[in-house]
C-alpha cells in the first residue's frame, strides 16, 4: 500500500469512530413535550406537558422536576401542575424515564411568567440636597445617618463617607487607576464593593474605608449593583439574574430572573434593600424597577421621569443611578451619575 492509501484508510477509519462508529452513542427512546403555547406559562396557569413514547416501551415511572424541586411522580405520561410561586423566568422541565431496569433523563426549556402586570407609580419631592457634580455615581446606602457612595470610572474611581443635608465628603478612598468601581453595600460592619469587568470585589472596613479584602466573581458576569437584606446579598451583574451571595464568603448561590407578565428583563444597575422588596435602577432608563426576591418578579416600576431636569445641565451630565433607604425613617433618596443634587422622593401610585 502506497503511503497515500495508507493516510487515506487512517483518516477514514477516523471518521467512522468519531462520526458513526461510537456504539456507546444511544439515540433517545422518548421525548417531551410541552402543550403551553410557546412554551411558556404565566403564574396561576398549569404546566402541561407529556412524554412522547413512540415505540410503545413498557415505562415503570416518571419523575418530574422543576429546577431542582422534585414534584410529581407517575405512571401515565402526562404531565400538569398549577403554578404558584415558582421562580419566575428561563426553567427547565427535567422528566427522569425508569424503564427496563435503566433510566432516561429528558429537559425542555419553560419560560415562568408572573400573572400580574407592574404596578405604576410616580413621585412627588419631599426636599433637595447638594451632591458632588464631579461624582459618577455607582453605589448608594446609609450607614445610620450617613451616605456611603461608590463613584465609578477608571482613574476617577472612589469610595466615600458624605453628609446627606450639606454633600460633603467626610473621607474619601481613592480606587486604583486600573479599575472601574460599581455598587456598594453595607453589611456586618463591612463595605462590599463591586468593580464593573475586572471580575473582582473589594471588601473594606465601614468605619476606616481601609481594604481587608477582595473577593472573585463566579458564574456572573459583571459587577452592576449590591443590596443587602440582613442576611444575604443580591447582586446585578447587567443580565436578567440577581445573584444571591453568602454574606461571608461573598460565593453565588443562586439567583432570581427578574420578569413580569410578557417577558424577561435585564439591565438592573444600582439595587436597594426597600421593606422586603429589591428597589433597582434600570441602565438608560428614568425610573425603578421594584421587585420581588422570592421569585424574580417585576411588580412595580416608579416613573423618575423630569428629574434629570432639574440638576444642572453640563456635558457630562448622565444617568439616574443611586437609590439609598434610611430605615428608621423610611426616607428614599435617589440621584444620578454626576448630578449636582440628591433628591428624598415619596413615591405614590400613579
Amino acid at each position: 500500500m502506497s503511503a497515500s492509501n495508507l493516510l487515506h484508510s487512517i483518516i477514514l477509519s477516523i471518521l467512522f469512530i468519531s462520526c458513526g462508529g461510537n456504539s456507546e452513542v444511544k439515540k433517545k427512546q422518548f421525548s417531551i413535550k410541552i402543550h403551553n403555547t410557546a412554551a411558556k406559562i404565566k403564574l396561576g396557569e398549569s404546566l402541561k406537558a407529556s412524554i412522547q413514547n413512540k415505540k410503545n416501551i413498557k415505562i415503570d415511572s416518571i419523575q418530574y422536576q422543576l429546577g431542582d424541586t422534585t414534584i410529581q411522580v407517575s405512571t401515565g405520561t402526562s404531565f400538569e401542575k398549577v403554578l404558584k410561586e415558582e421562580r419566575l423566568g428561563n426553567r427547565f422541565l427535567k422528566a427522569t424515564v425508569f424503564f427496563e431496569g435503566t433510566q432516561e433523563v429528558l429537559t425542555k426549556k419553560v419560560t415562568l411568567l408572573n400573572d400580574k402586570a407592574p404596578k405604576l407609580y410616580h413621585y412627588t419631592i419631599i426636599a433637595e440636597y447638594p451632591h458632588d457634580q464631579e461624582a459618577y455615581t455607582q453605589g448608594l446606602e446609609f450607614s445610620n445617618d450617613t451616605l456611603i457612595e461608590s463613584t465609578g470610572r477608571r482613574g476617577k474611581s472612589s469610595l466615600r463617607k458624605v453628609a446627606l443635608t450639606t454633600g460633603e465628603v467626610l473621607m474619601k478612598k481613592d480606587i486604583d487607576k486600573s479599575f472601574f468601581a460599581e455598587g456598594i453595600t453595607v453589611i456586618d460592619g463591612k463595605i462590599i464593593q463591586l468593580t464593573w469587568q475586572a471580575k473582582e470585589g473589594f471588601i473594606y472596613d465601614l468605619h476606616t474605608l481601609e481594604k481587608t479584602a477582595s473577593f472573585g466573581y463566579n458564574q456572573s458576569k459583571e459587577g452592576w449593583g449590591l443590596c443587602n437584606d440582613g442576611t444575604k446579598i443580591y447582586k446585578s451583574d447587567g443580565t436578567e439574574k440577581i445573584w444571591i451571595l453568602d454574606p461571608e464568603t461573598l460565593a453565588e448561590l443562586s439567583y432570581i430572573e427578574v420578569t413580569t407578565n410578557t417577558g424577561i428583563k435585564s439591565k438592573f444597575n444600582e439595587l436597594e434593600w426597600i421593606d422586603g422588596k429589591i428597589y433597582a435602577n434600570t441602565w438608560q432608563k428614568d425610573g425603578i424597577a421594584i421587585i420581588n426576591p422570592k421569585n424574580g418578579a417585576l411588580e412595580g416600576v416608579i416613573n423618575l421621569s423630569g428629574l434629570r431636569e432639574k440638576v444642572k445641565q453640563h456635558e457630562n451630565l448622565d444617568v439616574l443611578n443611586g437609590i439609598a433607604y434610611k430605615k428608621d425613617t423610611k426616607q428614599i433618596f435617589v440621584t444620578g451619575k454626576n448630578w449636582n443634587k440628591l433628591f428624598e422622593i415619596k413615591v405614590v401610585e400613579k
